[in-house]
This record gives structure tokens, sequence and C-alpha cells, in this order.
């Protein structure tokens, strides 16, 4: 499969030399391109003014920042923290506090979380054949559906413009190598996409002021590999100017190593206890159909139906060696899930497009099949059902109204228990769950260039089928019966554009988060193991708040300079005792853009993170600063050659405690774009 990517890139490469071109198109920056954004994928009407400050990342953002995978791309925005699942190298992001539980994972408009547990490895999503990500934070249009308790991340793919279209990239970075092509034709009424991508590194490097312990030397870190390859095809048909239909087909084929713990945590069961964990196969196949059709010029009528089917393979080893697994806490362990649904949208505009209305209808079937080697399988699958309605009103030419009302059910379809003692498989009682989310906003347009915004919303999420049934490696007991979440969810927001070379964003955020599922000790007594297990309840109630600012300013025709800040501050109103974990108080990022004409173009950024809680007890992952620089030039035609360095200040440091994240680190790519 490695050399198929390679003979691609270099065909596409070679096909692009023989082209011709002026010379000024030959020497034209690639991060300069137009996005090419697959509109009938968004959810939300995107701005033209859209900026990068609020919860949009551009392509050209993706490439200038040479982020390879969603969750180091989202990092660059206000408002959200990159994170990390130690234990299990998932790559993790909270939105304002809020976990990817509560902020659901779509692509193209379809809902892409695993069935279990809610959660989705960002790290397996690479950025090389997106558009554009979209975040929306505070009011978020109840078009994205259940569980946006507390916004949601959109992926959004690309869509051909021109007859043809190819670019990618091929090259080397510390550890391992990434490759990818991009190939698109649009013909008028018929447009087809495909592409084709591999990341692969068989370790990251480690600090030089890394000290070794006894699970780790240093160096590179060891069981730290990953290989990511993707595919997709997208074939369109746009019979008119307001109608498309597409059909889309991606496949992921992923494997990783978790590192073992290094820290000093006594505490902590990874001290005494580590894990040997390896992913054999993490794989994801989706196939979904969109179809936006316009009825006249008022009305459309748009839906998708989808398929998504999500296997992976946890082996549990012995010991550092990963080569047998013979011990009581070693396994192997299977999952082989999928998810189908359907979400149809009609819209209406009302006394000359003063009034947009929009209904949505939408249901999602999930289905977790799950077992250990040597065991039968058993499923866990839901039903959930939403309606709602949402309403855009201009009181006057300055003033938006905003409302959006819609009900949510979530009903088991099965739930099947197994008692390893007795070898039998049983049925835990039937449950379903109702839930009710209700916003309004407005917007006032001081002028073209000043917005403000207020908004209000009661968002919710059901409980995931891991928190109703897992018995946590038999520290707790399953509580099926667990009722939803909910958030008041509330914002003060300002948007500002000025001289096409000034933009300004600011918000105050705070939420009241009730019925919060959360752990409680000492439920049950095992009188055989004699030990008290654990279960979760309702029973949490907590509050976050915060503060989001940023600016991006055009200095010269050459030269861009940007920074954001975030205060985000987590309170555990039920349980103060019991830390919030893994977002930082503090977060600073900024950056400094130059490009000479067509010749050269060099950024470089910088971020700072305050220190975090890694534990509900306490442990802290320090704060840290980093360096990072990426440069490209312009070599012939079509071509260019860009490289970089990540963490130029060889930091040591955590996102979660005893988990160190790379050192100093490299990269060097041949970039291509016709």
């Amino acid at each position: 499969m490695t050399k198929m990517l390679l003979w691609a890139s270099l065909l596409a490469a070679s096909w692009c030399e023989a082209q011709e071109r002026s010379p000024t198109q030959s020497r034209k920056p690639t991060d300069s391109l137009p996005p090419r954004i697959f509109t009938l994928g968004t959810v939300e009407v995107i701005s033209k003014k859209q900026s990068d400050l609020n919860g949009f990342l551009s392509r050209n953002r993706l490439q200038t920042f040479a982020k390879n995978d969603v969750s180091k791309a989202l990092n660059l925005l206000p408002g959200v923290h990159l994170s990390a699942v130690g234990p299990r190298n998932e790559a993790m992001v909270y939105v304002r506090g809020f976990d990817l539980r509560q902020v659901p994972l779509l692509i193209d408009g379809i809902p892409v979380y695993i069935p279990y547990d809610g959660y989705v490895d960002l790290a397996r999503f690479t950025t090389f054949d997106l558009s554009a990500i979209h975040v929306s934070k505070g009011y978020t249009s109840v078009l994205y559906g259940p569980n946006a308790l507390g916004g949601a991340i959109n992926l959004v793919s690309s869509r051909p413009e021109k007859k043809l279209e190819i670019n990618g990239a091929s090259g080397w970075l510390s550890g391992g190598y990434r490759m990818n092509i991009n190939v698109g034709s649009n013909l008028g009424k018929f447009y087809v996409q495909a592409g084709a991508s591999k990341l692969n590194r068989d370790s990251f490097p480690l600090s030089n002021n890394f000290i070794g312990t006894k699970t780790e030397n240093g160096d590179g870190r060891n069981n730290s590999y990953n290989s990511d390859e993707k595919y997709s095809v997208k074939v369109g048909f746009t019979p008119n100017k307001r109608s498309e239909y597409a059909l889309s087909y991606i496949y992921q084929h992923g494997k990783k190593g978790s590192p073992v713990y290094t820290g000093k945590d006594t505490l902590n069961s990874q001290f005494k206890s580590p894990r040997y964990w390896q992913w054999p196969y993490w794989d994801k196949q989706s196939l979904y159909f969109i179809a936006n059709t316009a009825i006249d010029s008022v009305q459309y009528i748009k839906a998708r139906l989808y398929y998504d089917k999500f296997k992976n393979q946890l082996n549990s080893y012995d010991d550092a060696t990963y080569t047998s697994i013979s011990r009581p806490y070693a396994f192997k362990s299977h999952y082989n899930d999928y998810t189908f649904g359907g979400i149809a949208e009609y819209g209406r505009g009302f006394w000359q497009q003063r009034d947009q209305l929009k209904l949505t209808v939408q249901f999602k079937q999930d289905v977790h099949r799950e077992h250990n080697e040597g065991e039968p399988e058993r499923t866990m699958s839901d039903n959930t059902f939403t309606a709602g309605l949402e309403n855009e009103f201009k009181i006057t030419d300055q003033l938006l109204l905003l409302t959006g009302l819609s009900y949510n059910n979530r009903n088991s379809l099965k739930a099947q228990d197994y008692n390893s003692t007795t070898k039998t498989i049983s049925d835990y009682p039937s449950n379903d769950n109702d839930a009710f989310n209700i916003q309004g906003g407005l917007e006032y347009r001081l002028n073209n260039n000043s917005t403000f915004t207020a908004s209000a919303a009661r968002k919710t999420r059901f409980a995931t089928t891991k928190d109703r049934y897992s018995y946590r490696l038999g520290t707790a007991i399953p509580n099926p019966y667990l009722a939803a979440e909910y958030a008041l969810n509330y914002e003060l927001g300002y948007r500002g554009y000025f001289n096409n070379r000034l933009s300004l964003q600011a918000a105050l955020f705070y939420s009241k988060i009730h019925n919060t599922i959360q752990s409680v000790s000492n439920v049950k007594y095992d009188s055989v193991r004699k030990v008290w297990q654990s279960q979760l309840q309702n029973v949490g109630e907590s509050e976050f708040m915060g503060v989001e600012a940023g600016f991006e300013y055009l200095l010269i025709a050459s030269l861009k300079l940007g920074t954001n800040y975030t205060y985000v501050k987590r309170n555990n109103l039920s349980n103060p005792a019991i830390r919030f974990t893994d977002v930082p108080e503090h977060k600073v990022f900024g950056f400094a853009q130059y490009q000479l004409q067509h010749w050269f173009s060099l950024q470089a950024n910088i971020e700072y993170n305050a220190d975090r809680y890694s534990t509900t007890y306490g442990t802290k992952a320090g704060s840290f600063t980093l360096l990072n620089a990426r440069a490209l030039v312009p070599v012939w035609k079509y071509f260019s050659v860009e490289g970089g360095i990540n963490n130029i200040g060889d930091v040591n440091y955590s996102l979660v405690e005893g988990y160190p994240e790379p050192g100093r680190n490299y990269f060097v790519n041949v970039v291509y774009r016709l």
C-alpha cells in the first residue's frame, strides 16, 4: 500500500511538471489557494467573513501551520484545549471545558463518534483531504443533532472546482514519513473527488531533558508507533445552481501502540501495574449520501443517509516484550460496531427572506458488539430520535433573532451482560430517556464590520453505553437508568473586521451543568473480592466559565500577526474535592506569518499552557511553552518544498502526568499543487 501511494504521488508530480503555466502562476505559494469548501457538507451557513479566530479553520490555515491530524489543528482555536487519554494513547480536545462526549464529531454533518463510549481518537483523523473544520461553541444549531451539550465539531471535505485538480505532499518527519494525494475533476454538472494518504511513525523522539525511568529509557518513546491510512472517493451531481447530490465513501486503517506510564504518582494504578497495550488495527468505514433539493426560490429539502462501521482490536500483553498474553490482566479485546441513520432538513424563507425557518428529523441506531478472545460476543444497541426546529428572524436590518427547539429520545434495543464465572449471557433491563433543548439568541450588527451577540441555551447529553453498563474492570456496578445531563449555556460575544487588515473576536461564557454523571463510591460491597464498588449516578452539579479573546492583523502586505487567549474555570459544585482534569485555566497562542511575494513564506508560533490536573485527586501536569516554525519555498512550477521544527526549545512536557509528549522534532516535504 505504501508503494502504491508513493507511485501515485510521483506520477502526479511528474504530470504537474509537464504542464505549462505562466511564470507568475508557477511561483504562487501553495498556501494561497482557495478553500474549495464542500458546502453540501456544512451544517450552518459559513459567512464569507468567517474568521479563523471564530471557530473556523480553513484549508490554508491547516497547511500554513502544518497540522497533520485534527486534534492538533483544533488546538489553534481559542476556547479549545488539546489533551490526551494517556493509557490509551488517544488524542482529545475540550471545547470550553466540555469533552468529546459532550461535543460530537461529525464529517460533512454526519456523526462519527464511537457508539460504545461517545469518544473518538482525533489523532486517527488526518487533515490532508479537508477543506475546513468548523467548531460551533455556545449557541449550537439544533441541526447538529443530539448530545451537543457544549458544541459540535464538523470536518468538511473538499470539492473540486476545476476540470482537473491535483494536490499532495510526500516527505519525512522525525521517526516516520507522510504521503498524500488528492485528485478532483469538475465537469459542470458532475464532479469526482478522490484521495489517499498515509501517515506513519515508528516512534516519536523524547526531549533530551527527559530523565529515564524503569519503563522508559528515553530517546525514541517506547511503543509510541502509529500508522494511519485513509482512502476516500466522492461523486457529485449538480443539476442546477441550487441543488446538489453527492455519494461519499471513506476507509481508514490504523494501528498504534500505547506508551507505558513513566510518572511518579504512586496512587496511580499504572505506577505499580503498567499497561502493555497495542492496537493491531483501528479501522473505520463510512458510506454516506447527501442531497440538497431546491423546491423553489424560497424552499429546499436536504437529506443525509449514512452507514458507519468501526472495528478494532486491543491486545493487553504480559510485559514490555509484547510477545505473550497469559497473565490474568492480559487479554485480546475485539470491538465490531456499526451505526446507520438518516437526517432530513426542510427550510423555507418568509417575508422576502427576512424569516428563515428550518425543520429537522433525525434517526440514528448505534450497535456495539464486543468480546474478549475466548468469550461469546455481547451486543448493546440504542435508537436515538431527534425532532427540531430553528428560526432566524431579521427584526431590522441590524438585529437578528435566533431561536431553536428540539426533542430527543434514546431507547435501548438490546444490552447483554456476560458472567465470566458462570459463562452465561443475560439481558440488562430495557431503558429509555427523553431530553429537550431550547435556545435563543440576538445578533446585532452595529455596521458591516462589527457584530455583537448574546445567547442562552439549554442543551443535553445522553449517557453512553459505557456509562450505563460498564463494570470498570470490576470496580463498579452498572446503572442502566442514567438520565441525560443538561447544561444552561450563556454567552456574550463580539466579532469585528476592519479594512481587510484587522479581525477581532471576544466572548464571555458561562455554563451551569446539572444531572452530571459522576462516580459515587461505596455503593455495593463485593463479598467475593472483598471490595466496595462504585456506580455512576446523576448526582453532579458544576459550572464552567471563561473568556476568549483574539486578534489577527495584517501589519504590512507581507506580514501578518495574530494571537488568542483562553481562560476557563471549572468548579465542581457538588463535590469540590474531586477535581476536573485535562484543561488548564490559561492558554495563549500567538504567531507571525511572513510572505515575500511568491518567493518565500515563513510562519512561527508560540503556545503557552498553564498547569492542569491529570487526576481527580490532584496530580498535575506542569505548565509549558512551545515554539514551532515552518517555511515554504516554491521551487519549480507546481512544486514547493516545506520544512519545519516543532518544539524548538526541546521542552520536556506532558498533557497528562506520566505521559511525555515529543521533544524537538522535524519535518521536510515536497508539496505539489495543480
